[in-house]
Parts: structure tokens; C-alpha cells; sequence
């Protein structure tokens, strides 16, 4: 059996539930690199790049909603193993057109969230013969290491607004509100709610104006198959036009897509991009001494 550089089997087909941005792209290019030989894509009409046609072996299109169609088409490739990449819009729940299949999924939750909904959906595929893989396989290497990213470490008081963002992130996202929690100046100006990361940013900068820390975690028994915290340049460019200073993450729980042109991109804008060990919440990051400046 052919194993990569991180000693995991390599498949020789992978099937990818692609959601929407670079993500589904990226990997698709990350398992071919790994010498996955067929690859199928699931996409959704106005949600998913259409480039993922270029990418993948076939591709088959459905509708948000049409959760038999997706079960249909993703059974007729005839692939054990699949991976979930990219995002689906939050407000589909609300706007979607559920065919009978999602009606019954939905009826079956007490509660609905990314959580509970991707993971029943997660059940579902198992007992149709696909099993979802982990949500960071072929992209290991774009997990972050402990410490700072970019040339800009975060000053004294970024430090505590970090230490006060993780916290407090790690209790709403057990909570199934957000992982994404904006501080400043010791103050909470948003928690993730429904909307999504992007949109809570944006939402932050409104209220608080530049300098802001972003935190994002995982959640807490974080279910890997899907829940897995992705930043990439859509994100990126939200923290910029917020004029947020820091961005915190948990070190090898967070994907950076586009890793190398994140970083620099960053490094031009200012913006401190960090990863944080999450058994050592309050280590100081990166062997620096906090508030240092280089």
C-alpha cells in the first residue's frame, strides 16, 4: 500500500464534498500531489467554484437542499472515501428548498447547527459505505505550528485581549454559539453567532474601529471530519479591511490555505497572524518574550 511523507495510506480514488472558496480547490491539488489517482467532486449550483471541473476526474452538480440527489451522486462514483471542503452558506438553512431526505434529517435534530447537522449527514454517508475522512488529510502540511507566522509579534496588551479571546472562545463554541470570538482593549466586541467568521469581523471593526484581536478556535470534542477552523484569503482580506491587528489560532487545529502568500500578505497589511498551542494556552508564544517588537 503507497503511504505519504505523514506514514497515512494513500487511496487510490477520494471523493470531495465541495463547499464554496479555495478549499475544495486546493486540496483536490494536495491529494494529486500525494498520488491519489481519481478524484470525484460533489458541488453545489451557486455555492461551489466552478473550477473544481478542472480539477477533479467528474464532478456532479446538485442544488443546495436536494440531500437525496447528493447521496445519489456521490454512491454512483462508486468511492469509499470522502472529504468535506469549503463552506456552505449559514443563511441556506433558512432560504434552502429541502427535498423530502433533508426534512426528515432535520426533523430527526434537537438542535441545529454545523455540528449536529454535518454529523448526521457524516452517519448517513457511513451507513451508505462512504466514510468521511478527516478534514485536514492531504493538508497537513497548511496546519499551523506553534508560534508567530508573520515578522510582527502581538504587544503586551494584544497578548492579554488573546488570552481573554481564547477563553471566552472555548465557552461559546461549547456552547454551540461561535468559534471566533473579536477583543480590544479587554473588551468582547463580537462573538460568532449564526453568521459565520467573516461577517463577525466585519461586524467587530463596525463597533470598535482598528486594532482589534480575532480569535478562532476549535471546538472543544471537535468533531474531525468537518470541524476544523480554515482561514484563507477571503478571511484575510476581511481582518485587513477591518483594520484588525492580530489574528489567533490553535496551532495544528487551523488550516491556512495558501499558506505562504497568507503569511505575506499579512506581513504587508501588519497584521499579526499567530498560532497558539492549545495545551499551553498561556505559554509565551513562539519562545518570545510577549510585547517584543522585531
Amino acid at each position: 500500500m503507497i503511504r505519504d511523507a505523514m506514514n497515512e495510506p494513500v487511496p487510490e480514488s477520494l471523493l470531495i464534498i465541495a463547499g464554496r472558496g479555495e478549499y475544495p480547490l486546493l486540496l483536490a491539488d494536495s491529494a494529486r500531489r500525494h498520488g491519489v489517482k481519481r478524484i470525484a467532486a460533489l458541488a453545489f449550483k451557486g455555492e461551489t467554484d466552478s473550477a473544481i471541473a478542472r480539477k477533479v476526474d467528474a464532478v456532479a452538480w446538485v442544488r443546495i437542499g436536494a440531500l437525496g440527489a447528493a447521496y445519489d451522486a456521490l454512491q454512483s462514483f462508486g468511492i469509499p472515501l470522502a472529504v468535506m471542503a469549503g463552506q456552505i452558506k449559514p443563511t441556506h438553512l433558512f432560504q434552502m428548498r429541502m427535498d423530502s431526505e433533508l426534512l426528515k434529517l432535520m426533523a430527526s435534530l434537537k438542535e441545529k447547527n454545523a455540528h449536529s447537522i454535518f454529523g448526521a449527514i457524516g452517519d448517513a454517508l457511513m451507513q451508505r459505505g462512504i466514510t468521511l475522512m478527516p478534514a485536514s488529510r492531504f493538508m497537513e502540511s497548511n496546519l499551523t505550528e506553534p508560534g508567530v507566522l508573520t515578522r510582527r509579534v502581538p504587544t503586551d496588551r494584544e497578548y492579554t485581549d488573546i488570552q481573554l479571546g481564547l477563553r471566552v472562545a472555548k465557552a461559546t463554541s461549547g456552547l454551540d454559539i461561535g468559534q471566533t470570538v473579536v477583543v480590544k482593549d479587554g473588551t468582547i466586541l463580537a462573538v460568532e453567532a449564526f453568521e459565520g467568521t467573516d461577517k463577525t469581523i466585519r461586524r467587530a471593526g463596525e463597533i470598535g474601529g482598528p486594532g482589534a484581536v480575532v480569535v478562532k478556535v476549535a471546538k472543544s470534542g471537535h468533531d474531525q471530519r468537518f470541524d476544523l477552523p480554515v482561514i484563507g484569503s477571503r478571511t484575510l482580506n476581511m481582518l485587513i479591511k477591518a483594520k484588525a491587528a492580530v489574528l489567533a489560532v490553535e496551532s495544528n487545529r487551523t488550516i491556512l490555505l495558501g499558506r505562504e502568500a497568507l503569511i505575506e500578505t499579512a506581513n504587508r497589511a501588519n497584521v499579526t497572524l499567530v498560532a497558539m498551542a492549545p495545551e499551553k494556552p498561556h505559554a509565551e508564544i513562539g519562545g518570545e518574550k510577549k510585547g517584543q517588537e522585531s
